[in-house]
């Protein structure tokens, strides 16, 4: 009896303590107390400064990711270059600007231009990473040929910046009028454009642009070393050409063919279209006719045949000896005229720009 007591009176003790316990656990239950949320004054403020920090933060990363498409811009025309070096350390001559045969046909009456056309890409490509490409591309027959259709109208990466904001598919060959050109050749657009210099000789209708054109690419141009007197570190070969402008192609050109600014090029600069040879080169000036005028990179007046980036303050440029430089739209007009031409024995300190 003693022991039934003693557990009956410890499980009364155990009861006790259970309610105290339980009392206790609802004196602190969050329930107890009403809920606190926040205020519209204080859910204002949050969002402000969430506000405030991302329009800090976002100007940051588009900086960042237009820097590393600078960087891959930089690395395509590495690549372009060393290209073109490899061309030359092959067939002891650099590529031409573009291939114009004499006999071939048909013929440009304004331009003298004749096929094949095949431009400075093509012809590097052998020695780049589009092999494939080469090899498939009959340089006999030429640009226009229905047989060369799939690798002319093609868009390798390396011949596209990541800052160009220009539509990426393949362009149909205008003519003059604007018309589709009577081959309706497709062509796969590039960003990158090579240097023909000083002049601008393709609008005439010369047998030869020797004597013509002071760059290191033009037509039938096949330079050896030896002809890059100003030196290749100092010499640009490649430059950018934003297809947000104008239409771009690395394969090459056509008789015939004409590269027709955007609207928007239009609007901005008032340029007009100019001939087949300017679907792949551009020029710097001075030329004749405007024996005063240099076209830096990103000039607002710029036209077709000038290089134009879509990256900030200017343009990203190959030299001849591979080395890439980013040149400011601010350069000295006589030192980027300089570094455009191949023999104008300019003294050039440091590297450049």
């Amino acid at each position: 009896r003693n022991k039934a007591d003693h557990i009956h009176s410890h499980g009364r003790k155990l009861r006790v303590r259970g309610r105290k316990n339980v009392h206790a656990l609802e004196k602190v239950t969050p329930f107890s107390r009403p809920l606190h949320g926040f205020s519209p004054v204080e859910l204002l403020v949050a969002i402000a400064i969430i506000g405030t920090l991302v329009g800090l933060l976002l100007p940051a990363v588009q900086s960042a990711r237009e820097t590393a498409r600078r960087a891959s811009c930089g690395n395509n025309l590495h690549q372009l270059a060393v290209g073109l070096a490899s061309h030359e350390s092959a067939q002891r001559r650099f590529p031409a600007g573009f291939v114009s045969e004499p006999g071939r046909g048909p013929l440009d009456p304004q331009t003298l231009d004749r096929p094949p056309g095949t431009g400075w890409g093509m012809l590097a490509a052998p020695y780049l990473e589009e092999m494939a490409l080469a090899a498939a591309y009959r340089g006999d027959h030429g640009i226009a040929a229905a047989v060369n259709r799939a690798a002319v109208s093609s868009s390798p990466r390396m011949f596209r910046c990541p800052s160009d904001a220009g539509p990426h598919e393949p362009f149909t060959v205008l003519a003059e009028s604007g018309a589709p050109h009577s081959t309706a050749t497709l062509l796969g657009r590039s960003s990158y454009v090579g240097n023909a210099g000083h002049h601008e000789p393709w609008s005439a209708p010369l047998v030869t642009w020797e004597g013509a054109a002071n760059g290191p690419l033009y037509r039938n141009s096949w330079l050896r070393t030896g002809r890059i007197i100003d030196g290749l570190s100092k010499t640009v070969f490649l430059g950018e050409h934003s297809s947000r402008l104008s239409q771009k192609a690395w394969a090459g050109t056509l008789p015939g063919a004409w590269s027709h600014p955007t609207p928007e090029f239009v609007a901005m600069a008032g340029t007009l279209p100019d001939a087949a040879a300017t679907l792949l080169l551009v020029h710097s000036g001075p030329a004749a006719g405007e024996a005063d005028v240099i076209h830096p990179p990103n000039d607002p007046v710029a036209h077709v045949c000038q290089m134009y980036a879509d990256h900030h303050g200017g343009c990203t440029v190959a030299l001849g000896d591979g080395a890439v430089r980013f040149v400011s739209e601010l350069v000295n007009h006589d030192v980027w005229a300089a570094l455009c031409s191949i023999d104008g024995h300019e003294s050039l300190s440091g590297e450049a720009p």
